[in-house]
């Protein structure tokens, strides 16, 4: 049995970890930090958790955290990084769900997470938890930075025209919408529902600190340097990311749909779609699956992927749960067999 802890067990990605670890035959959740609610049970701020979790939430110690076989941080950017050297060297694995290891230039991340990286000599030691991409090195990694909500779905959705050269990298255009809880739970202005509801926005369009984070992970795959224009949006749900990706393709509707479904035919966690469809992000709700479906409007040269994810599943606690498996050795959907949520 895997002893599990979680750094930051009352975030939205905390609980749904809980959730989804709950339910793991192989892992027992042996610990849950929160300096706020120290002492308090975990399904008493959570009564969705009674009978499912039985532990306090405790202070974030490293002494007791190295007991724990592997430690998720579902924590805020620059939390991961003052604790991970030594619970490394304590034998313990460690998955990071925030920002803290997923770029590899230490100066970059500082520019765009504004802060100085307590443990640079450590990023080089990071696996990019991409399994789609990543998963050999994910099996042999100590410490792995779990992707975000949306370099999740547009990378998926770009993988195959860019590992096949198939699209003009140069001119690459990502326009990706999400929900509220994406933007986590403190409490803020912009995320109240008066001020989201019946309501739609573009943000950050002059750069968001998400883009290096794709450009670097598209750019891995293309072997070169990616033009892209990221542009995020948050829409009035909870739940969900649903990505449209354009590109100048070279090839046919027919062929790039085959393409899809030959590379994504043994992924457990990626559907791609019948020719003509319309992926929602309702039917992704609560699981860990992305939805893919591909077009080529007027029969041109533009290619639109639709990419659609749950952005606190697959594109955080699922994922997250998915590379554990993966360093475990054990079936990498244990856990993860949720049928998504409808309506």
């Amino acid at each position: 049995m895997i002893r599990a802890a979680i750094v930051g067990g009352t975030g939205y990605t905390g609980v749904e970890l809980l959730r989804i670890l709950a339910l793991h035959s192989e892992v027992e959740v042996a610990v849950v930090t929160s300096r706020a609610d120290a002492g308090l049970r975990v399904d008493a701020l959570y009564p969705s958790l009674r009978g499912a979790i039985d532990v306090l939430f405790t202070l974030p110690d490293v002494e007791t955290l190295a007991e724990c076989d592997v430690v998720f941080f579902a924590t805020p950017n620059g939390t991961a990084m003052l604790m991970a050297e030594q619970l490394l060297a304590r034998g313990v694995k460690v998955i990071d769900l925030s920002a803290d290891f997923r770029l590899k230039d230490a100066k970059e991340w500082s520019k765009w997470y504004g802060m100085e990286h307590a443990c640079p000599d450590l990023i080089a030691d990071a696996v990019y938890g991409l399994p789609e991409l990543n998963r050999e090195a994910i099996k042999k990694a100590d410490l792995i930075a779990c992707p975000g909500c949306y370099p999740t779905a547009t990378q998926l959705g770009f993988l195959p025209l860019l590992e096949n050269d198939l699209i003009d990298v140069n001119h690459l255009i990502a326009d990706v919408k999400s929900g509220v809880s994406g933007a986590g739970r403190k409490a803020e202005l912009a995320t109240l529902m008066s001020e989201t509801g019946e309501s739609f926005k573009a943000y950050a369009v002059g750069g968001h600190r998400h883009l290096p984070e794709i450009k670097q992970g598209l750019e891995s795959v293309a072997g070169k340097s990616v033009g892209l224009t990221f542009v995020p949006h948050l829409t009035p749900m909870i739940r969900g990311i649903h990505a449209t990706l354009y590109g100048q393709a070279h090839g046919n509707l027919d062929d790039v749909q085959a393409l899809y479904e030959k590379r994504y035919a043994n992924e457990a966690f990626v559907d791609v779609l019948p020719q003509g469809s319309h992926p929602d992000t309702r039917n992704v709700r609560g699981s860990n699956n992305c939805q893919i479906s591909i077009h080529q409007p007027q029969g041109g040269q533009m290619i639109v992927v639709l990419s659609v994810i749950d952005n606190l599943v697959k594109g955080a606690a699922g994922q997250a749960v998915q590379n554990m498996n993966l360093m475990f050795g054990l079936n990498e959907d244990s856990g993860l067999k949720m049928i998504a949520l409808y309506p």
